[in-house]
């Protein structure tokens, strides 16, 4: 590592308490590229909870000589080792540098093996991009977020035929049987890496935007094949629904389950007074994912490339 912070800049590992001021600043960073927030305070502060990340040692504050805030980073680790998912936040490319660095360093303490490090970058960015390539990053993917703006009530779709559909997850049995359902419907997508049952259940229930009545469950002869896992992450910044997760089991695709889950999804966000949904989506997704959306209606508002770097630890 070569980068030094510029003189009178001091770092210091994060804390929870420090979302409100990296919503502040991101919030500023990103209306500039976008026009608009992209994200909320509470999407912050949910991300800084998350039973996976800890603040002492995969966050990163920087602050100035009269200790404001300048600057910060995370690097949360997977549970398998193997990825590492950051993000940088500053004005300054020196401070930038020496994030990238910390986040870098944080990776080689996983392990062992190869190291995937994975950093979302928004398109209009013209800044960020050039540190990442000149510390040996390049684009893997990018990752669209996509949205539908309501224009009146949206009718419910009807249910398919065969299905049963169970709203809420309110026991562990249904609960483990949506998280089987996530398992397998990801296994094949690159860098999905699903969480442990344990894990994902903890994550979920230290979100204030989640609870456990925004799962849907689609069943087909009593097994459960189909999954919508939403939340109101964007309800504050932008009054929309947002879908989390949508999964469906190899075994029953083509049977318009994606679709139906994706319809209900609009509808129950439209009788909420919500004035549209979103969600992100890969756009190497190996399913026809990002066809379905755009089929229903679904546009693209903030595309961000994925740098990645790979390091042997």
């Amino acid at each position: 590592m070569t980068a030094v912070l510029p003189a009178s800049y001091t770092p210091r590992a994060m804390r929870v308490e420090d979302a409100g001021v990296i919503a502040e600043w991101s919030g500023r960073y990103t209306s500039a590229l976008l026009g608009f927030a992209k994200h909320s305070a509470e999407d912050v502060a949910n991300y800084l909870r998350d039973p996976g990340f800890d603040p002492s040692t995969d966050g990163w504050v920087v602050l100035d000589g009269d200790g404001e805030f300048a600057g910060s980073a995370t690097a949360m680790v997977a549970s398998n080792r193997v990825r590492v998912n950051a993000e940088v936040l500053s004005e300054d490319p020196r401070i930038v540098q020496w994030l990238v660095d910390r986040v870098v360093q944080r990776a080689s303490e996983a392990g062992p093996g190869d190291v995937v490090i994975s950093v979302g970058v928004i398109r209009q960015d013209e800044s960020l991009p050039g540190i990442l390539r000149d510390t040996g990053f390049a684009v893997g993917t990018s990752v669209q977020r996509m949205r539908i703006t309501f224009d009146g009530p949206v009718q419910p779709p009807a249910v398919p035929d065969g299905a049963v559909v169970r709203r809420g997850a309110f026991d562990d049995q249904t609960r483990r049987a949506a998280h089987a359902v996530l398992v397998e419907a990801f296994s094949s997508q690159p860098g999905a890496d699903p969480r442990p049952f344990d894990e994902w259940k903890a994550s979920r229930e230290s979100r204030s935007t989640f609870d456990w009545s925004q799962l849907t469950t689609v069943e087909v002869d009593g097994q459960a094949v189909a999954v919508s896992e939403c939340n109101d992450n964007f309800v504050r910044t932008a009054n929309c629904g947002y879908v989390g997760r949508l999964a469906v089991v190899p075994s029953a695709r083509g049977r318009g389950l994606a679709k139906f889950l994706l319809l209900d999804t609009f509808a129950v966000d439209a009788a909420a007074g919500r004035s549209g949904t979103m969600l992100h989506v890969d756009s190497s997704n190996p399913t026809p994912a990002v066809a379905l959306y755009t089929g229903v209606g679904m546009r693209p508002d903030v595309i961000s490339d994925i740098w990645r770097r790979t390091i042997t630890v």
